[in-house]
């Protein structure tokens, strides 16, 4: 999962569009690094077709502020520069690749 900055989030997210989804997380987080685990399995199967991402939010204040997020672990799910939804909390690998599914019809 590569890290985003301010500048690589704008990038790849709304630049480029890319199907993708980014984990806000901080490395304090138990269960943010419960969660990454299972997005770097996703992110194999996916490989090529969907973007996975990473942000510390301790590093990236302004990035956790801009999407008004409430805690981590949250990851948020864009499609063509656009916003199209996000998980919070630790959910089960099937339901990340439900959304996943979902995005690349």
């Amino acid at each position: 999962m590569q890290k985003l900055d301010a500048n690589l989030f704008e990038e790849i997210i709304y630049d480029d569009g890319e199907a993708c989804c980014v984990l806000f997380s901080r490395k304090s987080c138990h269960v943010c690094q419960s969660v990454k685990p299972k997005l770097e399995e996703l992110e194999e199967d996916y490989e090529g077709d969907f973007g996975f991402y990473t942000v510390d939010v301790e590093e990236q204040k302004e990035l956790f502020q801009r999407f008004s997020l409430k805690g981590v672990p949250q990851v948020l799910f864009f499609n063509d520069g656009e916003y199209v939804g996000k998980m919070a909390g630790e959910k089960d690998i099937e339901d990340y690749e439900e959304k996943i599914e979902e995005i690349l019809g």
